[in-house]
């Protein structure tokens, strides 16, 4: 089961507890995450995490791996994601291009919790950014 607890501080200015870890979460974004940037951080964490374990078992070598992660979102309330673009920047050799979009295509199709809950209302797509 996951669980999480929320507290309000103030204002639009909460504070999530899970397992000891916390995060602040502000609407206004001047005191914390914005809550739809925190389920964009989410999708890209989950999606990094099974990228780095599959690449780690196809043991192919990388490093400076980040994930940026933006939406389009829709003009009436409530305002929700329609396309969300992730782009994958990672450190490999040029011919390992394969490999990693093998990696993102099984995390994004069949291991993502986070993505699985976001396709069913949103189009997920991405580009691979490969740094030599």
């Amino acid at each position: 089961m996951a669980k999480t607890i929320t507290n309000w501080i103030r204002g639009h200015e909460f504070e999530a507890v899970h397992e000891g870890n916390k995060i602040k979460m502000d609407g206004s974004t001047e005191n914390g995450h914005g809550p739809k940037a925190l389920l964009l951080s989410g999708l890209a964490g989950c999606s990094g995490i099974d990228v780095v374990d599959i690449l780690t078992k196809m043991k192919v070598e990388f490093s400076d791996f980040s994930i940026d992660a933006e939406a389009d979102q829709t003009d009436d309330h409530p305002k929700v994601f329609k396309d969300i673009h992730i782009i994958y920047n990672i450190r490999t050799a040029t011919e390992n291009e394969e490999k990693v979009r093998k990696a993102i295509d099984l995390s994004l199709e069949k291991y993502c919790g986070v993505a699985a809950m976001l396709k069913k209302n949103s189009r997920i797509y991405y580009t691979v950014n490969i740094i030599e």
